[in-house]
């Protein structure tokens, strides 16, 4: 029994550490999005990473779309921080596709994120954007295994009646 509660034990401090070092990173990211919402509107572009690292990035821009400021956060601990991108001020976001010779150099995951940043900001000013939240993974998961079950019966009920 002294095992169980040594190991219920070390689990509730691994999830406090968690839980702090996640405040932090709240706190981290709200102070950075402030100083960048002084500036101008701030354009958010993500990319989750389930099992590589996730990617955040916030542009300060001003009313033709001219960027002011440009920071990242990459990582997969929550130890990550924002860092600056400034290859990215001066720069129209406008023109943050595929294409644009700064995004391309990027790696796979920042570059998602910049385009989403490019894709909400150009919905939010055509004001079309509506924020919709994204599944979890793994309400995915129960759906496709609810699909593959019903085709299952089907292919039986199928069989039992040839």
């Amino acid at each position: 029994m002294d095992v169980m509660v040594s190991f219920g034990l070390l689990i509730l401090a691994a999830y406090a550490v968690q839980l702090m070092l996640g405040l932090k990173q709240l706190k981290h990211f709200n102070k950075i999005y402030a100083q960048l919402r002084r500036q101008g509107r701030v354009a958010i572009g993500r990319r989750s990473g389930r099992i590589r690292s996730g990617t955040i990035v916030m542009f300060a821009i001003d009313k033709e779309g001219i960027v002011l400021d440009a920071k990242k956060m990459q990582g997969v601990t929550m130890a990550a921080r924002f860092k600056d991108m400034p290859d990215y001020i001066g720069e129209d976001i406008h023109y943050f596709d595929t294409y644009n010779p700064l995004v391309r150099k990027e790696n796979k995951l920042l570059r998602m994120a910049i385009e989403d940043a490019r894709a909400v900001f150009l919905k939010t000013e055509a004001g079309v954007y509506k924020d919709e939240p994204k599944q979890a993974p793994l309400i995915d998961l129960g759906l496709h295994a609810k699909v593959l079950i019903s085709r299952f019966k089907l292919r039986l009920k199928n069989r039992h009646e040839i």
